[in-house]
């Protein structure tokens, strides 16, 4: 009787080169979203100090807390 050779799934592990690629790749997302957020709040703060420098608006009035 000859036994044949028999067909594993071979388990690999994670590979580092793509956790590296994938980690830079979600790094490089998360950063644009925050930076795009970033220069939102800029443009806002701007928009603001120049409304106030230009005298359309005349002071800021905060809420009762």
């Amino acid at each position: 009787m000859a036994a044949g050779r028999i067909a594993h799934a071979t388990l690999k592990g994670p590979s580092v080169v793509k956790e590296i690629c994938m980690g830079i790749a979600l790094g490089l997302a998360a950063g644009g979203l925050w930076k795009m957020h970033h220069w939102n709040e800029q443009r806002k703060a701007r928009a603001f100090y120049d409304l106030l420098e230009k005298g359309e608006i005349s002071d800021v009035k905060y809420p009762d807390l």
